[in-house]
């Protein structure tokens, strides 16, 4: 039977996630500039323009858009005994649906749709690449 973390690691998977807010922040405006905004952005202006019109149009009829949506978790890996192994995942990936507000309705078509949903996915897994950087610095400080 594998035994869950110790007291010590419990500990500093709380005090960790509660880092986490503060370092999806970050990580949301870092993943932001360089994968939409740098010298080589995964999508078009067109398409980036698209996506934002479309988590507006969300936001309007009451959802919660686009942007901000993505969610990140921490995990344990690491079998008790072992040094803490920690790590972040995006357990939630905004994505648009063919039931969306705006599928279809202004020229969305399947091809574009993936490519949104393909920037979406990259974007959710980068923004946990950096959380994960963030999360790994704090447990080596926590660590001294």
């Amino acid at each position: 039977m594998v035994e869950g973390p110790d007291e010590r690691e419990r500990q500093l998977v709380v005090r960790a996630r509660s880092q986490l807010e503060q370092w999806t922040n970050g990580a949301r405006t870092a993943a932001y500039r360089e994968l939409f905004e740098g010298n080589d952005p995964i999508l078009s202006p067109d398409e980036l323009h698209r996506l934002d019109a479309f988590d507006s149009a969300l936001e309007r009829h009451g959802g919660d858009g686009v942007w901000g949506t993505d969610q990140y978790g921490i995990h344990t890996g690491g079998p008790t005994g072992s040094d803490t192994a920690l790590g972040v995942v995006c357990v939630y990936h905004p994505q648009i649906t063919d039931d969306s507000v705006l599928r279809g309705g202004d020229g969305i078509d399947d091809d574009l749709e993936e490519r949104l949903n393909a920037a979406l996915w990259q974007y959710g897994e980068r923004v946990a690449t950096l959380i994960d950087d963030e999360l790994e610095a704090f447990v080596r400080e926590t660590q001294r």
